[in-house]
């Protein structure tokens, strides 16, 4: 009898260790009653103009507040500037040319079918994971049941949920006035929607260990937003852009902006005014502004719930965009305001209020959240973990900072011209390249040192061959060999 009651003692107490294997959570944080939740905040099209990021104009309170309590990445870049390959990146830990995702059409589930996402990850080691609004890029067909514990939520929006006005809704088109400046509440559009709904999803599920992706869409055109946050800026002194063109660049590098001039009160064979100019300027602001204080509502109930003091929050936006600079307006380019983005991550235990000059990419934000929550970085994983610098964030890293851009743009399948840049301490270097022979058709190359806005390719001057053919060799090596030699913690 004894025994058998010690052969049933070990059995329950196998099936007991198998089942907390299995439902194991991870094991750098098994002295804690629960690991760090995260709180992953998605933005579109969203430039670091902020006032955290030294901007004088735009009204932030909400993201400035979050960047006091973590690090700020100064020197931030997507992979490539536009939502899905950008947001494709990111989910996967893989780069462009690895997930095969140039476009707006191709899901990631058809070119790289068994990846396991960012949010799937931590839903296979025990956490709650759920998307309220665009994490994925906007249509139907581009979202991913088995990143998610739960059905999305608002991950795709309708005409409704850009306009509200009736001369906006009555217009045919999906893409009627740019603007929309409207005396409504803020949850008559879909980022307050999403707000609302991130604060009950909330309530839900605080008690368990959860991966909250909460998405926001403006500022994306069209630049929508209450009147209340239009209210906060006086148009007439928004000063215009400087709106010269680069010289000496190839044609690739450029686009006449045919996002913004499909929009009905835009058109494409006339000049934009400088009013019209000045009122999409005051759209965009408002629209940062209206977003930013949805985020403060959800910041606020995180604060409310007792969470903060253990999630891991990370702000982020897909790319970046021109208002008008180099006459273009949108994203689409290889250029530093596509390519760069606003970046913070606030983490228990970590510094806050602090700024980073090392180099980041938003594939980074993969490996770094796996480290953050005790868990090993999963092979094929494509970025390197921003850990160590949320502890020392002035600390040697990575020597470049890689994007890309395929020419032409609207197309489905491999392209016919890749654009590969790099971003250096210094320099921005730019390759054109046939995406099939690898041949080299023409190359960008701006000192930044002396000529920060871009404005003068300087790659095919002859005292600057060495320095090409320097940057050149560090683009061919890739993001493997620009990775920091050592990791101080």
């Amino acid at each position: 009898m004894a025994f058998c009651t010690g052969k049933r003692s070990f059995i329950a107490i196998s099936i007991m260790a198998l089942m907390m294997s299995g439902c194991r959570i991870n094991k750098g944080f098994s002295q804690q009653k629960q690991p760090p939740n995260i709180l992953f905040i998605a933005i579109d099209d969203l430039r670091p103009q902020l006032g955290c990021y030294g901007d004088k104009i735009v009204q932030s309170p909400n993201i400035d507040k979050l960047a006091k309590a973590g690090v700020l990445f100064n020197r931030a870049y997507c992979q490539q500037a536009v939502c899905s390959p950008s947001r494709t990146s990111l989910m996967t830990g893989r780069r462009p040319n690895t997930s095969k995702v140039w476009d707006l059409k191709t899901h990631f589930r058809t070119t790289i079918p068994d990846v396991v996402t960012l949010p799937q990850y931590f839903k296979h080691h025990g956490y709650h994971t759920q998307c309220i609004g665009k994490i994925y890029h906007d249509p139907a067909s581009a979202q991913d049941a088995p990143s998610w514990s739960a059905p999305e939520i608002l991950a795709v929006t309708d005409k409704k949920g850009k306009y509200v006005l009736p001369a906006n809704l009555e217009i045919k088109s999906a893409k009627a006035a740019a603007t929309e400046e409207a005396d409504v509440p803020d949850d008559a559009y879909i980022d307050g929607q999403v707000a609302n709904q991130a604060l009950e999803v909330l309530r839900k599920i605080k008690d368990k260990p959860f991966f909250l992706a909460v998405g926001f869409r403006r500022p994306h055109l069209p630049f929508s937003a209450p009147k209340k946050y239009w209210d906060l800026y006086d148009r007439e002194k928004i000063p215009l852009p400087a709106q010269n063109t680069p010289e000496n660049v190839p044609a690739y590098a450029m686009h006449k902006s045919e996002e913004l001039r499909g929009y009905s009160d835009i058109g494409f064979n006339k000049e934009i005014a400088d009013a019209k100019q000045r009122e999409l300027l005051h759209g965009y602001y408002a629209a940062i502004s209206y977003t930013d204080a949805q985020i403060g509502k959800v910041l606020a109930e995180l604060d409310r719930l007792d969470l903060t003091r253990n999630t891991i929050i990370v702000l982020w936006s897909d790319h970046g965009f021109h208002l008008g600079e180099k006459a273009m307006w949108t994203k689409t380019t290889n250029y530093e305001l596509d390519t760069r983005v606003p970046l913070i991550i606030a983490a228990p235990g970590k510094r806050k209020g602090v700024t980073s000059d090392g180099l980041a990419e938003l594939v980074d934000i993969y490996p770094t959240l796996a480290e953050l929550g005790g868990l090993p970085v999963p092979e094929g994983v494509e970025g390197t973990s921003l850990a160590p610098l949320l502890t020392r964030p002035d600390q040697p890293w990575k020597s470049a900072a890689f994007s890309q851009f395929p020419r032409p743009w609207q197309y489905r399948g491999e392209p016919q011209t890749m654009g590969y840049a790099i971003r250096t301490d210094r320099y921005r270097y730019v390759e054109w390249r046939n995406f099939k022979t690898d041949e080299v058709k023409a190359r960008e190359l701006y000192d930044h040192q002396s000529d920060p806005a871009e404005m003068n390719n300087i790659a095919n001057i002859p005292a600057n061959a060495a320095l090409v053919g320097a940057l050149q060799q560090q683009l061919r090596d890739g993001w493997q060999k620009a990775r920091p030699k050592s990791r101080i913690f």
